[in-house]
């Protein structure tokens, strides 16, 4: 149960919810105690989140919130994608696949696709049928994707795509990747020749390398991609050629909220189990809690949740106001995940020998939350945003 000074740091962020908000997570929050908490270690010891589950979320509706009517959706606004957000990462990390095919790559075809792209693919988006990826990273190319090296050639009415992509979330299950890659492998500067191809599972020359094994997020299916002569006809050209990295830099700015927000939700959580424990565990006669020490370590802990939820609740309310939210953002993604990780020893020490054990949460959120700051764009490239924003 949150505690008191948990319930306070909720506030502000609740707010701006109606009772709509409210009920949508309320639904959503009883859907996953039935259908996810119960398998959730079985998933994360099989390493992947089974397909059924997908299904079964699509199917209770909620998938893709904010898709628009005409495709089956609701046209809910973005409040409700954060309580999606939110309530999954309450859960655990590796469903976090989830969160990114809703709210990460779906949107790039609602926003960039053609209508006859958006009819094919959004409904079974929203299902759950189609489960997405966005393919970015390569072995020697990762916050720097103007450096990536995967072509897609021109030949007649086809691309002709050849390279390498690694660290792919959804990568197994993925029957529809956006990908990043070089259409005009010469274009100075190079980002200009990035543009966006939409790749169905099933092509030919299109195979799945390694399913990697992580330090954490076990459930999360992560993968390599391997693109051999791949004919893509140029109808899956998703927006203009060689506007693949406006698209990227222009949805990273949401990618980043929900990184933040994982992070916040994760940080949220250490704290509260690790409360819950110190005030059952005994110690000398007396629950640790009663301890000057551990008051002292939550204490401080505490508050640096509170300041993490409210820079959060501050960007996510200006992002939906529509307002440029780059440089608050980057700040707010790489001190919120920062501090969750910095948090995660604290809360664990407090545990003892148990928090070691597999069976006890805290050492999951342990493992899980070693690559926060890594995700969507690496907290050292969050620090050069703000730094060039300052006129630095």
């Amino acid at each position: 149960m949150p505690s008191v000074a948990i319930l306070e740091s909720h506030k502000a962020h609740r707010s701006y919810f109606s009772e709509e908000h409210l009920m949508f997570r309320e639904s959503i929050r009883k859907f996953l105690e039935k259908e996810a908490i119960p398998h959730f270690d079985t998933w994360e010891k099989e390493g992947i989140i089974p397909r059924s589950f997908w299904e079964k979320i699509g199917r209770s509706q909620f998938l893709c919130p904010w898709m628009d009517q005409k495709y089956g959706g609701f046209n809910l606004d973005f409040g409700f994608s954060i309580i999606l957000g939110e309530e999954l990462a309450r859960v655990g990390a590796g469903l976090a696949g989830i969160g990114l095919h809703s709210e990460i790559v779906t949107p790039y075809i609602a926003s960039y696709g053609t209508e006859e792209q958006k009819q094919k693919y959004l409904p079974a988006c929203l299902t759950g049928e189609i489960i997405t990826a966005v393919a970015m990273t390569e072995p020697s190319a990762g916050s720097d994707l103007a450096q990536i090296k995967t072509t897609a050639i021109k030949d007649g009415d086809d691309y002709i795509v050849n390279g390498q992509k690694t660290f792919i979330s959804n990568g197994i299950h993925a029957d529809l990747i956006v990908l990043a890659c070089k259409t005009d492998p010469k274009a100075n500067p190079a980002h200009k020749g990035i543009s966006l191809l939409l790749i169905e599972d099933g092509t030919p020359g299109f195979s799945r390398g390694r399913k990697l094994e992580k330090v954490g997020m076990h459930s999360q299916d992560t993968a390599e991609l391997i693109f051999e002569d791949v004919r893509v006809p140029a109808s899956n050209l998703l927006g203009a050629e060689g506007k693949g990295f406006y698209y990227l830099m222009n949805k990273l700015q949401r990618e980043r909220i929900f990184s933040t927000l994982r992070s916040q939700v994760m940080a949220e959580e250490m704290l509260n189990v690790t409360l819950a424990y110190v005030k059952e565990r005994q110690v000398f006669g007396q629950p640790l809690s009663k301890f000057q020490n551990t008051q002292f370590t939550l204490a401080e802990i505490a508050t640096q949740v509170q300041l993490g939820r409210t820079l959060l609740d501050e960007v996510i309310k200006n992002y939906m106001n529509g307002q440029d939210i780059v440089s608050e953002v980057s700040m707010a993604k790489w001190w919120i995940s920062d501090m969750a990780r910095k948090i995660a020893p604290m809360c664990m020490q407090l545990h003892g020998g148990y928090g070691f054990m597999e069976e006890y949460k805290i050492a999951r959120m342990y493992r899980d939350i070693a690559a926060n700051p890594i995700f969507a764009g690496s907290n050292e490239i969050m620090k050069v945003i703000i730094a060039k924003n300052m006129g630095l």
